[in-house]
């Protein structure tokens, strides 16, 4: 019976986190209408606070990973729902150099290979921009092989101005390559 009241009391040891009401992707900004409460027991304190309580509001925030449908809302999940002024860049990218993965909110490092044609053997591949955030990439038409050329918007802070010139001078010499962080 002691056993039976410890199990019936632990019943209402539940906190109410909010979960994604559907997929949401990283980059995209989210209110309370894509969300929903849900009544979870966490075998700690420390274990919840790493999700958000649904009694915390919501709004105009953006996500900085994808989160699942149905999936908890985690806090590491969340960031500022406006970064700041950015410097939208589009680079053409083979589309067999970028990440299928890669999607608007991906943090992703930009390279740029020397065209072994016009470079000597010993050039090496150069990262030009480092952890920068994509604004948009259009998927290309197909799916199943990727050919042709992606268009990639990369956003830079505004501090990255100054080496915008050197990086797209240093593009216009190689193959651009993209690599997702995370």
């Amino acid at each position: 019976m002691v056993a039976g009241s410890r199990l019936f009391a632990r019943a209402d040891d539940t906190v109410s986190v909010w979960s994604a009401r559907e997929d949401l992707t990283a980059g995209s900004t989210i209110g309370a209408g894509d969300l929903v409460g849900r009544e979870v027991r966490f075998s700690s304190p420390e274990d919840a606070d790493h999700y958000l309580a649904s009694s915390t509001a919501v709004s105009a925030t953006t996500l900085q990973r994808a989160v699942g449908a149905g999936e908890l809302l985690p806090r590491a999940a969340l960031g500022r729902a406006d970064p700041g002024p950015v410097i939208e860049v589009p680079l053409s990218v083979a589309a067999d150099a970028v990440p299928q993965t890669v999607q608007a909110g991906s943090v992703v490092d930009v390279w740029v290979t020397p065209d072994p044609a016009t470079s000597p053997r010993s050039a090496v591949s150069v990262r030009v921009f480092e952890s920068v955030r994509v604004v948009a990439a259009p998927m290309s038409a197909s799916t199943i092989a990727p050919t042709g050329n992606r268009q990639i918007i990369v956003g830079l802070d505004v501090s990255q101005e100054s080496s915008l010139a050197a990086a797209l001078a240093q593009a216009a010499r190689g193959t651009t390559v993209i690599t997702r962080r995370g």
